[in-house]
Order: structure tokens, then sequence, then C-alpha cells
């Protein structure tokens, strides 16, 4: 089993995400738990959120972890779920 971070930004904070995206990155590659990381896209094609896919069914770490990213801390998202995720195909 794993979970699913998946973030939705502020309309209109494309800015506050470049400014923090160096440490978001480097908070992203800290983590040995995180499989998979991207940003979603809007019908523009700019960044306005993000998805991340963490190898732990420990729903603690990712809010752990959700805290302490800095694009929660610069107050970048309008909204935040964590998911549990079952993988059936795995290429």
């Amino acid at each position: 089993m794993m979970t699913v971070l998946i973030c939705h930004d502020k309309p209109g904070h494309l800015q506050v995400r470049m400014d923090n995206r160096e440490a978001h990155l480097d908070h992203l590659n800290a983590d040995p738990l995180v499989r998979q990381a991207g940003p979603l896209v809007n019908a523009a094609g700019e960044m306005a959120g993000s998805l991340i896919v963490f190898d732990t069914p420990d729903r603690a770490h990712v809010e752990a972890w959700a805290a302490a990213d800095p694009y929660a801390k610069a107050g970048l998202f309008d909204s935040v779920r964590i998911e549990s995720w079952n993988r059936v195909v795995d290429r």
C-alpha cells in the first residue's frame, strides 16, 4: 500500500511556487520514501499543484512531510489531500 499527497495551489500563486521550488525539490529528494512526484498543470499548462507518491502506508509520515514542505510553509496550497493508494500496474 502506498500513500498519495495531492495538493492544489491557490489561484494566482505561481510566483510563490517558483520562489520556493528549489527548497521543495530538496525536501522531496531528502525523503527516501518518495517514489514519484511532479506538478499538476492547469489548462494553460502552468504548474498548479503537486502529486507525490510515498512508498508507505504510514499516513503520519506523509502528514509530517507535508507540514514541513516549503510550499506549505509559504502558503501555496488551497487544498491538500492524503489518500491511501493500491498500485495495480507497475511498469
